[in-house]
Parts: C-alpha cells; sequence; structure tokens
C-alpha cells in the first residue's frame, strides 16, 4: 500500500491457517504494505506506532486466503446461454469461435469486467486467463480498472482447426509477436498484480513450433503456460492421430509441461500419463461443472492426488459452466468423485487445497498467494457466517466452507490489502455500470455473430430470446 494508505487490521473473525492441515484460530490479521504481516492480537498503537488504522470488524466471520481459479476465459463472459447443450467439438465449432470472432474491442473489455466483477463478488481474487486471439489489451485495462489478481494471455492458434473462421486464423509469427508485446506492456503492471501467460489453445489447434516458441517465451518472462489438454476422448484420438504421441507426451515434447504450465482438464489420461504429470511437475486443473456440462467426463482427480500430481480448479467459462462460482466448483468436485470410489472421496480439506494453494501453484505465486501468513499478499475473503444454511457452526468450519457456503456469503474481498467487495458491494467499478454496458456489448456481439451461428440449442427457441 503507498505512505498514505491506512494499515488495514481485519479483527476478532475466525481465521483459517494452512500448515499442513487447516485449522481456524480466532484472531485478527494485520496488514502493511500490501502484505499480511501478523496474525494474532493486534496492539500496534501500544507500540508507539501512530500510523492511522483501518479496522474491519470481522466477529462473527471466517476470513480465509483469496480462493484461485487457474482456468478461466473472460472473453466468453458475454456468450453465456448462448451455448448451451452441446458437446466440445459443436460448442467450438457452432458457437464460441464465431462469437469470438465477432468481438470488438469494446465487446471484449465489457465480458472481461462483466466476469471479473462475478469472480470478486464470489470470492475469487485471482485468476489463470485465457483470452481470444484478439484485443487482450482491452482485457487488460478490464482486469486494472478492477481490481483482481490476474495472469491472463492471448488464445494462440496458427493451425486453423476445422471450423474456426478465418478471423480467428494467425501466422505463427505473427501470434507469437503479438503475445510478446502483450508481455512487455502488461507483465508485473499494477504492482505485480497483473501478469502476462502464453496461452496455446490446445494441440488441434497450435503447431509444433507455435508450442515451442510459447514454452521459450514463458521462460524469458517467467511466466505460466496455459492451454487445455485430455478434453475428450475426440481431442484425445486426434492428438494421437496427428502426431503419433499420446497428447501429454506431445505436449512434453514441444516443452508445454514442468511448473510454469498449467493444462485444463486431463479429463482423458491414463495412469503412466499421470506419473509423467507429477515428474514433471505440471499443474492439471479441474473444471467439474464444465466438463458435465459439455459431456466430456469425469478428471480422475483423487488419482491424480494419489499419483502427486499438482491440481488446481477453474470455472472454466460462462458458456459451459454457466457461473464463475468457486464455491460451487468446490462442492461439485466434492461430490462427483464419492459414487464412483466411496463417500471419502476428495474430502472437503484436499478441494480446498485446489482453490488455494493448487492455484497458487498453478499461477507460479505458491510464495505469495493460497494461505494466510506473514509475509503473503494480503488477498483475503471474509465470509459472513449470519445465514441459516451456515448453521449450526459446530463441526468442521472446512467442511462448512466447501459444502454449504454460497458465493453470495462473500461480505469483504481484499486484493494486496486493497478493499474491492466491502458489505458485498463491489466498490471498484459501479455494478450498475458493468451490468448495463455489458448487455448492451452482447446484444451487438450476437447481431455481428449472427449470421455465422448453428441452429439454436435448448429449449428457449431463438437466441437472446430473452433480451
Amino acid at each position: 500500500m503507498p505512505p498514505d494508505t491506512p494499515e488495514l487490521v481485519l479483527a476478532g473473525g475466525d481465521v483459517l491457517l494452512h500448515d499442513g492441515q487447516w485449522h481456524v484460530v480466532r484472531a485478527d490479521v494485520t496488514v502493511r504494505d500490501g502484505r499480511i504481516e501478523a496474525v494474532g492480537r493486534n496492539d500496534r498503537r501500544a507500540d508507539g506506532d501512530v500510523r492511522p488504522v483501518s479496522v474491519r470488524d470481522c466477529s462473527g466471520c471466517l476470513v480465509l486466503p483469496g480462493l484461485i481459479q487457474a482456468h478461466v476465459h473472460l472473453c466468453q463472459t458475454l456468450f453465456r446461454g448462448l451455448a448451451d447443450d452441446l458437446r466440445l467439438e459443436d460448442w467450438l465449432v457452432r458457437r464460441i469461435w464465431p462469437l469470438e470472432a465477432a468481438h470488438t474491442e469494446e465487446t471484449l473489455y465489457w465480458s472481461a469486467l462483466l466476469g471479473a466483477a462475478e469472480l470478486l463478488l464470489g470470492g475469487t481474487t485471482a485468476i489463470l486467463d485465457m483470452e481470444t486471439v484478439r484485443y487482450t489489451d482491452a482485457a487488460f485495462r478490464a482486469l486494472e480498472r478492477i481490481g483482481i489478481r490476474a495472469a491472463a494471455g492471448k488464445c494462440l492458434m496458427d493451425a486453423h482447426p476445422e471450423g474456426a473462421p478465418l478471423e480467428l486464423a494467425e501466422s505463427t509469427d505473427g501470434a507469437l509477436a503479438d503475445a510478446e508485446g502483450l508481455a512487455k506492456r502488461w507483465h508485473g503492471k499494477a504492482g505485480g498484480r497483473l501478469r502476462v501467460c502464453f496461452a496455446p489453445r490446445f494441440v488441434p489447434s497450435c503447431s509444433g513450433p507455435l508450442l515451442r516458441a510459447a514454452s521459450e517465451l514463458a521462460e524469458r518472462f517467467d511466466a505460466p503456460l496455459h492451454t487445455h489438454a485430455a478434453e475428450t476422448i475426440v481431442e484425445r484420438e486426434m492428438v494421437l492421430r496427428t502426431t503419433g504421441l499420446e497428447e501429454i507426451a506431445y505436449l512434453d515434447s514441444v516443452g508445454i509441461a514442468g511448473p510454469r504450465a498449467a493444462l485444463a482438464h486431463c479429463v482423458w489420461v491414463d495412469a503412466h500419463e499421470m506419473a509423467r504429470l507429477a515428474r514433471q511437475g505440471t499443474s492439471v486443473v479441474h473444471c467439474p461443472s464444465s466438463n458435465l456440462k459439455l459431456a466430456s467426463g469425469v478428471a480422475k482427480i483423487p488419482e491424480l492426488l494419489a499419483a502427486g500430481c499438482r491440481v488446481a480448479i477453474g470455472a472454466d467459462g460462462a458458456p459451459c459452466n454457466n457461473r464463475l462460482d468457486v464455491f460451487a466448483e468446490m462442492r461439485l468436485a466434492a461430490l462427483i468423485q464419492k459414487p464412483r470410489l466411496g463417500a471419502d472421496a476428495l474430502p472437503a480439506g484436499q478441494v480446498l487445497e485446489l482453490a488455494t494453494l493448487g492455484g497458487a501453484r498453478a499461477m507460479g505465486l505458491e510464495a505469495e498467494i493460497g494461505s494466510i501468513a506473514p509475509g503473503k499478499r494480503a488477498d483475503l475473503v471474509v465470509l459472513d457466517l449470519r445465514e441459516p444454511h451456515l448453521h449450526p457452526v459446530i463441526g468442521d468450519p472446512v467442511s462448512l466452507l466447501v459444502y454449504a457456503a454460497r458465493a453470495s456469503d462473500v461480505r469483504d474481498v481484499f486484493v494486496d490489502g486493497r478493499p474491492v467487495v466491502l458489505g458485498h458491494e463491489l466498490v471498484t467499478v459501479p455494478v450498475e455500470e458493468i451490468v448495463r454496458e455489458a448487455d448492451r456489448a452482447a446484444a451487438e456481439l450476437e447481431r455481428i455473430a449472427r449470421p455465422r451461428l448453428g441452429a439454436p440449442t435448448g429449449t428457449g427457441g431463438n437466441i437472446r430470446s430473452l433480451s
């Protein structure tokens, strides 16, 4: 925080800590210069320090580390409700690629701002974000304005998969030059809150040279690599047919592997591929709602964890979820494994780690965020425990958080110690402005894309029938 910004104290709440296990203590959390200074009784005034203090009463609340989603597409937020009831391949060709191709700089800005507002209001303080091929500067401007922590990257696509509009096709050199330019403009901006990732869409849309160069750029800029992998059986078979290698092995061969790499989905991986991912230190990002809605399958997260893999969690995008709610993803992640493996599969404590420390590792920020500890960035969430669905409070608070809590229970959110949500209200950008302009932008986007969109899906009839 700048010198004239008051020190922050979150006073009198139950604080969720992690030291190998989750546990709760009644304590104050003291913040100075954007970092957690102490967890315990705040008696700085007694020490003679007269610096002004901003005290936030957290009695009756749970203070937890900011939640992290390691796979989202903010460029797709305006597509919510336009791509329902389709399998991935049809979803891309009939809906997502035509809509992404229709984006303007303005529509992408409001799409990113709308998604980021939903994320912050629901307690997500950090994201790993893949945009589309154009206008990623607009997304960064939205992220800078609203106050979320993000590593974002333009989508890299130089192989022009079947069905993709020409507007999404780029030359290898052009795509890489654009991505490098974004890194030079945005990597480390906003006091380090904003970073760039290098984001090849997936193997079928990327040449080998592009994938290798993306890995080299990530190394040069000390940035994450972010892509999709093994999401559907169709994708898995296509990669094997075109490259002669299983997908995880192929990605490894072109440098998309290791602690820098975050692979979204990994639904269709075998035991030997899990072992390879574990050896690499590659992060897998579990997207349970998206995998169910697109009928892709259920990722074997307990097996991945047992193999020693790093695992994070993400909502994916608004047109395949249709919300960006990390609480819904945590609850679902825990529940969907139990019919397959038993009631004790993937307990609440493990699931919470996916949305905190697992996400921090996927972003390359495990030393900075993901838990409440002195020296870490003050990305903090205050959960209001007054609602009936959070009572009684005599049980395990972690189970309460994963199985019962809702995004609407988030009262306050801080990123780098700065308030972005207070009293359930976004304080950085007026929500009324975001909603109004996003609705206007979505109507314009749908008008541009309409000639290329396939037949309506679901039971609602015409697209935008409610508008």
